[in-house]
Formats: structure tokens, C-alpha cells, sequence
């Protein structure tokens, strides 16, 4: 019976889950931002929380033992120097779980992970997206005003290549003459 554990194992042995746990967290404090299936997610929480809530104490300890889990150099020190700074006031729940619905592949659970101060990111990106407009839209728009027509203009100002005298024809007839010949 398995009365009282509460670990997920994931499908994994410890070794490979504590590495994938790892390499997760790292991606999650390096990217503000990770897509996962659900129950990774939810074990990922559980492993980054901690190693925030030390971060906010800067001390040689505390940065031995968050690159003892991590073991990623440049995650510890985005760790220390950004992300427990910005989270200096917050007392916990540093990540927020969003689900996204269900893989194509296998109809897994997924969900986006990420970290709670640092949304406004990718919410400003999205409003600062343009829309596309079409030729048909600012051709009603100036509809009122009535259309000119074009001016005949001598075509010797813009000399125009017929398709026929291009080089790239002028390959392929001449080829088609050895051939003839």
C-alpha cells in the first residue's frame, strides 16, 4: 500500500526525475515562462518555490545549495540578482499554472508554468501586435475621392523585360536549340 506517499514519480526513476526537475526549474527561471504537461508542472511548483523563498536571503549557503539542485550557473545567478529582487515582497505562490488543454500526440494534460511578477512581459508584447490591413479596406476608406487615371506616360522611361527575353529564358532556348539541332 502507498499510504502517506506523496511524491509523483512521474513514469521515472529518481535520478532521471530529480535531473528532469532540474533542468526544468532552470528553464523556468531563465524564460519567465515553460510549457509542460500538468502533473510536471504541478511537481515543478513544488521544486522551484523553495529555492525562491531561500534566494530572497542572499547568502553563499543559500546560493550552494539552489545550484546543488539546479546545477546551472547562470539560473542561480538570475536567481539571485533578478528574480529575488522582484519577488522581495511576495510571501509565496511565485508561480502561477495555467492549463492549455489537451496534446495532439497522446491527449496528455498540458499546462503553461510561469512565474507570477514577470506576466506583464508577454502581455504587453500581445497588445503591441499589428493588425494587417488589406488593399481593399483603404481603397473604401479613399472611395469618396474620385480615382485618377493614369497618365500616358512614354513606356521608354521604364524599359520592361518581356518574358521571353529574360536570361533565364534565354537558357533554356538556347538548349532547346542544341537539342533541335
Amino acid at each position: 500500500m502507498r499510504h502517506g506517499r506523496k511524491v509523483n514519480h512521474l513514469g521515472r526513476k529518481t535520478g532521471h526525475r530529480k535531473s528532469m526537475l532540474s533542468n526544468m526549474a532552470s528553464s523556468l527561471l531563465l524564460h519567465k515562462r515553460i510549457t509542460t504537461t500538468l502533473a510536471k508542472a504541478r511537481e515543478l511548483r513544488k521544486f522551484v518555490e523553495p529555492l525562491i523563498t531561500r534566494s530572497k536571503e542572499d547568502s553563499t549557503h543559500n546560493r550552494r545549495i539552489a545550484f546543488a539542485n539546479l546545477k546551472n550557473k547562470y539560473a542561480v545567478t538570475e536567481l539571485f540578482r533578478e528574480i529575488s529582487v522582484k519577488v522581495a515582497d511576495r510571501p509565496g505562490g511565485y508561480t502561477r499554472i495555467i492549463k492549455l488543454g489537451n496534446r495532439l500526440g497522446d491527449n496528455a494534460e498540458m499546462a503553461l508554468i510561469e512565474l507570477v511578477d514577470y506576466n506583464t512581459t508577454y502581455t504587453n508584447e500581445k497588445s503591441a501586435k499589428k493588425t494587417r490591413r488589406s488593399r481593399r479596406s483603404k481603397s473604401k476608406a479613399e472611395g469618396t475621392a474620385p480615382v485618377e487615371v493614369q497618365s500616358a506616360a512614354p513606356e521608354a522611361e521604364a524599359p520592361t523585360i518581356s518574358p521571353a527575353d529574360s536570361p533565364a529564358n534565354e537558357a533554356t532556348s538556347t538548349s532547346e536549340n542544341e537539342d533541335k539541332a
